[in-house]
């Protein structure tokens, strides 16, 4: 009887053991999940450009010329601006 329990219980110690690592696997999954979150503080260190008409952000110089030939037509976009 005592063998059974003996038995018993290293069995339970080795479900512990499965069980922490079962939990820190899911806490190191759950931790990446959480660090992918939202891009918008990417996008915000992207957009580089403002229109000074609109102030519209660009996050390069190229799309600020597209910007302004589709938005503002008849004015050039300013070249101190230009390829930053």
């Amino acid at each position: 009887l005592d063998a059974q329990k003996g038995g018993g219980v290293s069995q339970v110690m080795v479900r512990g053991a499965q069980k922490a690592q079962a939990q820190a696997k899911a806490q190191k999954l759950a931790d990446a999940r959480n660090t992918n979150g939202s891009q918008l503080d990417a996008q915000k260190a992207g957009l580089k450009l403002a229109c000074p008409t609109c102030k519209a952000q660009m996050p390069s110089y190229k799309l600020l010329q597209q910007h302004f030939d589709s938005k503002h037509p008849g004015t050039c976009p300013p070249e101190d601006q230009c390829r930053s």
